[in-house]
C-alpha cells in the first residue's frame, strides 16, 4: 500500500503502523498497546444469534498483553451456541490481529479484536460462524481458481420522538436531505466510526421508508460498502451493526435492522452484492456483457435460493417483508436493473464512463476509462436478521454449486426476466416462489443440506440446529393468520426488533 493511501486511511492503527490491516502482526499490536497507552483489550466474537459478544480484559503489563494475544481466553460455548452440550462446551477464543481497531465508544483507551473459536484440542471449532465462512471461501477457490468477493447494503430504521418541522411525505424518503432527513448527522457519524474501525464504505443515504405513528417517527437509512475479500466483508458488516446500535444508544434513539416494521411500509433488507475475480480482473463482465462465469454463479444462487433464506431470513418478520409491490423479492428469477427480481444485475460502468465525465465537465478531456471492475450481481432476499458469516458462507456455497451444475448457463437464462413480474401474470406463473415462513425455509434447507455439507463446510450438527431454530417459530400459517393487521404485525415486530 502506497504511503499516500496509508496516510488517508481512516483507521488510526493503519496510519500509526504504516501498513494495511491485513498485515498486522502480534508485534504490531503490542507496539500499539505500548505506544498508544492502551489500557484494555476487548475480544469480540459471533454468537449463535448473529450478534457480537464481548469479553473485557485489563492489561497488567506488556508481558500480560503478549500472553492475552497469544493464548486467547476460554469461554462457555454452550451459552453462545445452545446446541452444544454443557458437559463439553469449553471453547477458546483467539484474536485475529488483522481485525484490530480502537474502540470509538470506550472512555478508557481500548483495543478491540475479533476472534476465532477453537476446541479443547486446539482445532478450529467446526460449527463456528467465522470458520464456516472460511471453509466456504477455501472450497470456492479450490473449485474455481477464483476469488468470491462481496459487499453489503445495510438498511436500518431509526425510531425516535416525532418532530413536526420539515416532515417528508410518507414513503418518499429516498435520498432526502436535511432538514427533511432527520438523522443524516447520525448516519454520517456512524459511517466515520465504521471507516475508522476498518470498514470500506461506498456511501450512505436516506432510504424510501419513513412514516409516523402517533408521536413516534420511523426513518430508514442505508450504508453501503465496497466489494472486498469474503471474510473481511463479514467482519466489517458485524462491526457496523454493533456501531449503529451503540451510536443509537448514545443518541437516545432505537436503531433496528428488523425486516419489516408495519403493513405497507418499506422493509429493511441486507442486499448482498457479489463479484468473482481472478488476478485482479472482474470475471463477471466481458466484451459481450455478462460472462458464463456470471451466469454460473447466478444459476447456483437461483438453485439454492429457497434454502439460502434459512441463513438470510431467520425470523417470522422476514417473511412479512417478502411480499409483492414492496421492492422485495417473492419469486426465484433474475434480471438487469430489475428491482422486482430476486437477483439483480445493477447498472454498471461498462460504456461511456469517460464520455459522461467530459460531457458534464467541458474543461476535462474526453477519455475512456475501464470501470468494469465495478460490476456486481446483487441478491435481494436477505435481511438484517441474518447471521452474516453463515449467510455469506451459504451464498459462497451456492455460487460454487453453479460451477458444479450441468447446463448452469442455460438454467440461469431460463429464469431471466425483463419486466416487472408483478405486472405480468404469465411470467409469474413460470417462476418458483420463495418460502413464506421460517418453517417452509427449514423444509427446503433439509432437502438441500447435502450441498451445504459438501467439502465439510456446514457441519451437520449446525444444519440440524438451524432447522430446529427455524421450526421452533411454528409460523407456517402466521402470515395468513395475521394478514394485514397493523397492530398484530407491530406486536410481532417488537418481539424481533433487535434481531441480527
Amino acid at each position: 500500500m502506497q504511503q499516500k493511501e496509508l496516510k488517508l486511511n481512516p483507521n488510526r492503527l493503519v496510519a500509526f503502523l504504516q501498513k494495511p490491516m491485513a498485515e498486522f502482526t502480534k508485534q504490531d499490536i503490542l507496539k500499539v498497546i505500548e505506544e498508544m497507552d492502551i489500557e484494555m483489550i476487548k475480544f469480540r466474537y459471533m454468537s449463535n444469534e448473529g450478534k457480537l459478544q464481548t469479553l473485557n480484559l485489563v492489561i497488567n503489563s506488556i508481558q500480560h498483553a503478549d500472553e492475552i494475544l497469544t493464548s486467547g481466553e476460554r469461554v462457555d460455548g454452550s451459552s453462545l451456541f445452545p446446541f452444544l452440550e454443557a458437559g463439553s462446551s469449553d471453547l477458546y477464543v483467539i484474536p485475529r490481529f488483522r481485525t484490530a481497531f480502537l474502540d470509538p465508544f470506550a472512555e478508557i483507551p481500548t483495543l478491540d479484536l475479533l476472534c476465532n473459536f477453537y476446541t479443547k484440542d486446539g482445532e478450529p471449532f467446526e460449527m463456528a460462524p467465522e470458520y464456516t465462512l472460511a471453509k466456504a471461501g477455501k472450497a470456492f477457490r479450490e473449485t474455481t481458481g477464483m476469488e468470491f468477493e462481496v459487499m453489503g447494503e445495510l438498511e436500518y430504521y431509526v425510531i425516535a420522538d416525532k418532530e413536526d418541522l420539515y416532515l417528508t411525505a410518507d414513503q418518499r424518503g429516498y435520498h432526502a436531505s436535511q432538514p427533511f432527513c432527520k438523522f443524516e448527522e447520525f448516519r454520517v457519524e456512524a459511517m466515520k466510526l465504521i471507516a475508522e474501525s476498518g470498514g470500506l464504505i461506498k456511501y450512505g443515504h436516506s432510504e424510501v421508508g419513513n412514516f409516523s405513528v402517533d408521536d413516534v417517527m420511523y426513518e430508514q437509512n442505508e450504508i453501503e460498502f465496497l466489494p472486498t475479500h469474503l471474510e473481511d466483508a463479514a467482519d466489517q458488516l458485524v462491526i457496523a451493526k454493533w456501531i449503529l446500535r451503540e451510536l443509537g444508544y448514545k443518541y437516545g434513539v432505537t436503531v433496528t435492522l428488523a425486516p419489516k416494521i408495519t403493513v405497507g411500509k418499506a422493509g429493511s433488507g441486507l442486499h448482498i452484492h457479489t463479484r468473482i475475480s481472478k488476478d485482479g480482473k472482474n470475471m463477471y463482465i466481458g466484451p459481450d456483457g455478462l460472462t458464463d462465469t456470471a451466469h454460473k454463479a447466478i444459476a447456483g444462487i437461483l438453485r439454492l435460493a429457497g434454502s439460502l433464506t434459512a441463513f438470510g431470513d431467520t425470523n417470522p418478520t422476514s417473511y412479512f417483508r417478502l411480499v409483492p409491490h414492496q421492492e422485495a423479492p417473492t419469486n426465484i428469477c433474475w434480471g438487469d436493473r430489475n428491482r422486482s427480481a430476486m437477483v439483480r444485475v445493477p447498472l454498471g460502468w461498462t460504456k461511456g464512463s469517460g464520455n459522461m465525465m467530459a460531457h458534464c465537465n467541458p474543461l476535462e478531456a474526453d477519455e475512456e476509462v475501464d470501470f468494469s471492475y465495478k460490476q456486481t450481481i446483487e441478491l435481494r432476499t436477505p435481511d438484517g436478521s441474518a447471521n452474516i458469516y453463515l449467510l455469506l458462507a451459504g451464498m459462497t456455497v451456492a455460487a460454487r454449486h453453479g460451477f458444479e451444475m450441468e447446463n448452469a448457463v442455460q438454467y440461469a437464462k431460463d429464469r431471466y426476466v425483463s419486466v416487472n413480474i408483478f405486472e405480468h401474470e404469465e411470467v409469474l406463473k413460470r417462476l418458483d416462489v420463495l418460502p413464506d415462513s421460517c418453517a417452509a425455509s427449514a423444509d427446503i434447507l433439509e432437502k438441500d443440506r447435502a450441498i451445504y455439507e459438501q467439502h465439510g463446510i456446514f457441519a451437520p450438527q449446525l444444519i440440524d440446529a438451524l432447522i430446529g431454530d427455524l421450526r421452533a417459530f411454528n409460523d407456517r400459517t402466521l402470515r395468513a393468520e395475521i394478514g394485514n393487521d397493523p397492530k398484530k404485525i407491530l406486536d410481532l415486530v417488537q418481539t424481533f426488533i433487535h434481531c441480527g
